[in-house]
């Protein structure tokens, strides 16, 4: 028996370069749509960034995917972490683990497999990740196919690269990355759960095992692991198994001019079809997908560099009932003989697409094909509506597996198939038997488009909302005159559109969910009705739709404006909305969906109760949300309110930095509550105000407990007026104590501390693991002897502190002064000084130079240390 054959260390290299040489010829070409469709470009020459981000969950988002697209359009990007495709497996500053397990998701079309398609180039031309010497493209549509087969991990490599059999890939030399493409569209068993451990790569599984044993990291420890996938699927992966999550964003703003540009040679006609697709919003935002930039592109290009008077598309109805025209009028190959006719073949794919879509399904075989009477031949002559993706080196295992170029296409040709079923043959795809034969049910378009609804409606994930969009807009007689280009024979049926409409705005009525009322609107939109919606516009413009009584249809309507609204939601007050309404807690829950893409919340004085809170802390599990400021100041929240938002910030989703709850009745329940929030992991607040709630001694120890978690990463804590003692001031003191502590502002204000409770503080800023650099001690009743102890921690070697509000205490001009002259010592760090000094010590304020008030003596910073003297900025009534 021949012994298996080797690379020795001499031949590494060359071996190396081979298979980079192979794997550069396989992906330097880049294909938009389809691998048949027209001459093929450079992938550098065409490729534009994508905008990545790393994402803190691998967890799904169950909205269609076309709404997270028009969600994430409105996103503020200043809190995401960018990071670059070739970067991915490298730690972002400030971070030291070793990251093996990279899970990339992302919507359909939004540039997954583009992003894998640039590493693997960048690498196999040596730009970019040389420390890796082998790269294994493996995407799951082409696993399928071996579903039922058994073999080892270097069998299967053999199969998917013959190269590689003179390769021992297990040896200690060899870093490998595997790339496992399309988590979503996996047909394997990836049980892991499983107890079948494999440590070989030669002994034999099936192909499941495989995988689930490389990704656990039982099978080649060292090697990288890369998987992608749609948002839906990206659960089927432990969070344990996973080092890092990435999120492709698609385009931004920026990127998408690039791509037009890039795409068009015609920069004049690139800068028309940009203002063009800046002109209608809901294109635009969808922009964000490069697959639908390449179909604008593809549609918009030649339709505005040709003399016709057709009406430019301005809907997503019109934008791919035109792509589909484009499509069906190239032809790939010269010596196919045409056997079928167009308008047949669509009816067949939109078949094809209808049946799948109610799957779930997005990839189908040879079998889901012939079920539809669809001819694989014929089929890829329509490569630009089907992909055929087969790979000639199979050999055995060779096979063919078909999708449609984007989920958004298989939509659109679904619903032309709902639409002609109705009006050529009298067939409503939604009333179905036992046996699921479809019935025929002579009736008006209306009842298909509400039988329609009904059924998008009931879907938990919406899967058939852009469907619905789809089929409503079809219904219109200019889209039907383009079917006619298509279609010899589109049908005719009584429709009175007018009917659609009132279902529509029936069902808007009807639904308390002003967010899932949102895709009704974008329907009304592709019907071309917007009466509601310019209602709303009017008395926004007018300043009067907080004395407005809005009826729940025009709540819904107003949701839908202001999510649409070009400008982002950056700050949403309450109080703009409730002037005529009967409960602010009402409000708040019909306005959520603002509220969780808004970036500040302002609710202070508002009325808002404990039913409000509980609608706030699903805005603050709600994945993803933007809500990074809150302010429910001066609300009667009491501790059911408090214990409510509190499970909302342990909530992993939650993002939340700034919380004010001023004045809120906040008890020392509600402190547990809130400390227990603080210790949660992560924890992202940064910034909790609790003054003017009557927190007592229990309430600080218990926020005080909180502190001391290594989790809890609060910067600033306002207890203005909490009644905290020197009791609060021994436990706040020992937690700043800790290690870590990261709070920076202390104000404890208008307390009554006195110089006992100050004597501990004083004692905490000697601390080296204090970190405090701002302290308010306004009105604390503190002495002369008080202000002698602090100015002796203030000589201190650590001392972080640099403003410290001594006002309204009665301080002497001698202990003002006695601080003052704390500017010459080395170890000193304090810029501003806020002191109040009685007015019958007018003539040593003379020294100073400054009026005689209450003043802020700041510390210039300059060699001669000068004064210069401010108004004094402490504000009593922060709320």
């Amino acid at each position: 028996m021949e012994s298996k054959e080797t690379l020795t260390n001499e031949d590494f290299s060359p071996g190396c370069s081979r298979f980079k040489s192979n794997l550069l010829k396989t992906f330097q070409c880049f294909y938009e749509g389809t691998t048949k469709q027209g001459n093929p470009t450079l992938l550098d020459e065409i490729y534009t960034e994508l905008y990545i981000t790393e994402s803190e969950s691998g967890e799904i988002n169950n909205e269609h995917e076309v709404r997270q697209i028009e969600t994430q359009s409105r996103r503020a990007a200043t809190e995401d972490k960018p990071i670059k495709c070739n970067d991915i497996f490298r730690p972002l500053p400030g971070q030291d683990k070793a990251i093996r397990t990279v899970l990339t998701k992302g919507v359909a079309g939004i540039g997954k497999t583009v992003s894998v398609q640039k590493f693997i180039v960048d690498w196999a031309e040596g730009k970019e990740n040389q420390d890796i010497q082998l790269i294994f493209p493996l995407p799951f549509r082409e696993l399928n196919l071996m579903k039922n087969k058994t073999l080892s991990l270097s069998d299967l490599l053999h199969v998917f690269f013959p190269e590689t059999k003179k390769m021992e890939v297990s040896r200690d030399e060899y870093k490998v990355l595997f790339i496992f493409d399309g988590l979503d569209e996996c047909h394997l068993s990836l049980d892991f759960q499983s107890d079948a451990r494999l440590s070989d790569v030669s002994e034999s599984a099936s192909v499941d095992v495989l995988l689930m044993n490389l990704i656990v990291g039982n099978l080649l420890p060292s090697a990288l692991i890369w998987i992608t996938s749609r948002p839906a699927a990206a659960d089927l992966i432990p969070s344990e198994c996973v080092h890092r999550v990435t999120e492709v964003r698609g385009f931004n703003d920026q990127q998408k001019e690039e791509y037009f540009k890039n795409r068009i040679s015609d920069q004049s006609l690139a800068n028309t079809v940009i203002t063009h697709l800046k002109s209608s919003r809901s294109l635009y935002i969808m922009c964000h997908i490069p697959v639908f930039c390449w179909i604008s592109a593809t549609v918009l290009e030649k339709m505005l560099s040709e003399a016709k008077s057709e009406e430019i598309p301005k809907t997503l109805t019109q934008m791919y009932t035109h792509f589909l025209i484009i499509q069906t009028n190239i032809k790939h190959d010269k010596d196919y003989e045409k056997k079928v006719k167009d308008e047949d073949m669509i009816v067949k794919l939109g078949k094809l697409a209808f049946q799948q879509l109610v799957k779930g399904n997005l990839i189908f075989y040879e079998e889901d094909l012939t079920e539809c009477d669809i001819d694989v031949t014929e089929a890829s002559v329509y490569s630009g509506l089907c992909t055929q993706i087969f790979r000639e080196e199979f050999g055995l295992y060779q096979g063919k597996v078909f999708c449609f170029v984007h989920l958004s296409i298989q939509e659109h040709l679904a619903a032309l198939y709902a639409h002609l079923s109705f009006t050529k043959n009298c067939i409503n795809v939604f009333y179905q038997n036992k046996q699921k034969k479809l019935i025929q049910k002579k009736s008006v378009l209306s009842e298909l488009h509400q039988r329609a609804v009904k059924k998008a409606f009931k879907s938990k994930n919406g899967h058939l909302d852009l469907f619905l969009r789809f089929l409503l807009g079809l219904s219109l007689d200019s889209n039907q005159t383009l079917l006619q280009k298509l279609l010899t024979q589109t049908g005719s049926c009584s429709y009175n559109k007018e009917k659609t409409v009132q279902y529509i705005k029936q069902k808007i009525r009807e639904n308390k969910s002003p967010e899932r009322s949102i895709n009704l609107f974008h329907c009304l939109n592709e019907l071309g009705d917007d009466s509601l919606m310019q209602e709303i516009q009017d008395y926004l413009k007018s300043g009067q739709i907080g004395e407005t009584k809005l009826s729940s249809s025009r709540w819904s309507a107003l949701v839908y404006v202001l999510l649409t609204s070009e400008q982002k939601m950056d700050v949403f007050d309450l109080n703009h909305f409730i002037a005529a309404q009967k409960s602010p807690d009402e409000v708040l829950q019909k306005l959520l969906p603002v509220v969780k893409e808004s970036r500040s919340v302002q609710l202070g004085k508002c009325g808002v109760t404990d039913e409000g809170c509980a609608a706030l802390a699903s805005a603050l599990r709600s994945n993803p949300s933007d809500l990074r400021e809150l302010n429910l100041s001066q609300n009667k929240l009491g501790t059911s309110g408090v214990k409510l938002l509190s499970a909302g910030l342990k909530d992993p989703h939650c993002k939340l930095d700034i919380l004010w709850l001023i004045d809120c009745d906040v008890t020392d329940e509600g402190c547990a509550a809130l400390a227990s929030a603080l210790r949660s992991n992560p924890s992202h607040l940064r910034e909790l105000n609790l003054s003017k709630n009557m927190l007592g001694v229990s309430g600080v120890e218990l926020l005080s407990n909180g502190l001391k978690d290594p989790h809890c990463k609060l910067e600033k804590l306002g207890l203005w007026a909490c009644g905290v003692t020197d009791e609060g001031c021994a436990a706040l003191a020992s937690a700043l104590k800790s290690n870590p502590s990261h709070l920076r502002d202390l104000d404890l204000s208008w307390n009554k501390l006195r110089d006992s409770g100050v004597n501990l503080l004083s004692d905490l800023l000697k601390y080296p693991n204090c970190k405090v650099k701002t302290l308010g001690l306004s009105g604390c009743g503190v002495t002369d002897e008080g202000c002698a102890v602090l100015a002796s921690a203030l000589r201190s070697n650590p001392s972080h502190l640099r403003e410290l509000d001594l006002s309204r205490n009665g301080l002497s001009v001698s202990n003002v002064k006695l601080l003052s002259r704390l500017k010459d010592d080395p170890h000193f760090k304090l810029e501003i000084l806020k002191v109040g000094v009685k007015l019958c010590k007018t003539v040593a304020l003379q020294e100073f130079d400054i009026p005689v008030l209450d003043v802020s003596l700041t510390f210039s910073g300059s060699a001669d240390g000068e004064y210069r003297s401010t108004t004094d900025r402490h504000h009593i009534q922060k709320a």
